[in-house]
């Protein structure tokens, strides 16, 4: 590098730092004071905030512990459970192999899991575009067995065969029904073509290229230093065989929401530093750092709106369309046994905002009071 221009990178580097710095500070003016009364209001243990603007992370706060009566708090790289913000990750991998010709999205997915059976006959008809969109009829998950979780590379194969007495809610293809169990079988497809587990899989063709360093779907690779405790409200008690759910004072989640069966639709762990990077890279439609997961015409069919609607927004492949202030969003939240996650993104505004809570009940209005002052202040 010539010595000329070694003083004005070192200016720029001080101008984007400084930039960063005073943003941090604006929206800390208006976000912190909203986080700090809901998070006393609601009782609730833990919260890691981040916004990102125009590609950078310009906002990323922690507040609260990582577990109660103990002092490690809360910050940008704390891990959390991320729950259904998984499947837009599994979605992207399906994706990757369509763009190399070795998934049809129209195709019925019996073409690449001979084993898949439901007890209703017309799961024969069912393809993976209706399971990425949430058409395919297949009812939710009642049972996720996190008192029984398993940690071996069969499990998933052994509950996409277990699914054998499902019946469907709906004809495929006809009707909005949220399933978990779509996103396992999912999984499975990504697993049988790609032939490495769907936990490499994403490693290897996601999270490593696009730098996502902390996050993973395994476990027992999230660093426990890092990994929050999840939290909920009340106890449970048994009467007559039936168990009650009292709602009162917090208390830590008997189980931690983790069974290897259910990785496609829940296991991600991340933190706010790398679900910015992950933010970063769809708004760019893509691309982070020299290094492209997706074509970028790609994102015209996943942000398509299509089918029925989901609620008060639309579907289009894994993630949820809406609306923020009249300008179109992509979003996806999780909510599992102790965590509540949202990500929401206004791709023609480069703007996106990050939450996650290691407890089940923090209410949506704060998220939402959250969400509508962050992208304010991007204006």
């Amino acid at each position: 590098m010539s010595k000329m221009l070694r003083p004005i990178l070192t200016l720029a580097i001080l101008v984007l730092a400084l930039g960063t710095l005073n943003a941090q500070d604006r929206y800390g003016s208006k976000l912190d004071p909203l986080i700090e009364r809901g998070m006393k209001d609601q009782k609730i243990p833990g919260l890691a905030v981040g916004v990102v603007q125009n590609g950078r992370l310009v906002y990323s706060r922690g507040f609260g512990v990582m577990k109660l009566g103990e002092p490690a708090p809360i910050t940008p790289d704390t891990l959390f459970h991320m729950a259904s913000v998984t499947k837009p990750f599994i979605a992207t991998a399906v994706m990757q192999l369509t763009e190399l010709g070795k998934i049809d999205l129209d195709a019925p997915v019996t073409k690449y899991l001979s084993y898949f059976r439901l007890e209703d006959q017309r799961y024969k008809t069912i393809t993976v575009r209706q399971m990425l969109t949430h058409t395919s009829g297949i009812p939710d998950t009642e049972d996720y067995h996190w008192d029984k979780p398993e940690y071996d590379d069969g499990a998933l194969e052994r509950y996409v065969r277990s699914l054998v007495q499902t019946r469907l809610q709906s004809e495929p293809g006809t009707k909005f029904t949220y399933s978990d169990v779509a996103y396992e079988v999912l999984g499975d497809v990504v697993s049988k073509v790609s032939g490495v587990s769907v936990e490499d899989y994403v490693d290897q063709h996601i999270l490593k290229p696009l730098g996502m360093s902390s996050s993973t779907l395994l476990i027992n690779k999230a660093d426990p230093l890092k990994l929050a405790t999840g939290y909920t409200k009340g106890k449970d008690v048994s009467l007559g065989g039936v168990e009650l759910r009292f709602h009162g004072a917090v208390r830590a989640i008997k189980f931690y929401p983790y069974n290897r069966a259910h990785t496609p639709s829940s296991n991600l762990h991340s933190s706010v530093v790398d679900m910015a990077r992950w933010a970063i890279a769809n708004m760019n439609r893509g691309e982070l750092d020299g290094h492209r997961i997706l074509d970028s015409s790609t994102y015209d069919l996943m942000w398509q709106r299509r089918g029925p609607r989901a609620g008060k927004a639309s579907i289009g492949i894994s993630w949820f369309l809406g609306e923020l202030d009249g300008e179109k969003s992509v979003f996806h939240d999780g909510g599992d046994d102790g965590f509540r996650t949202m990500l929401v993104m206004v791709p023609e505004r480069k703007f996106a905002f990050i939450s996650m809570a290691n407890c089940d009940y923090m209410g949506d209005t704060l998220t939402a009071k959250l969400v509508e002052a962050a992208f304010q202040l991007s204006k």
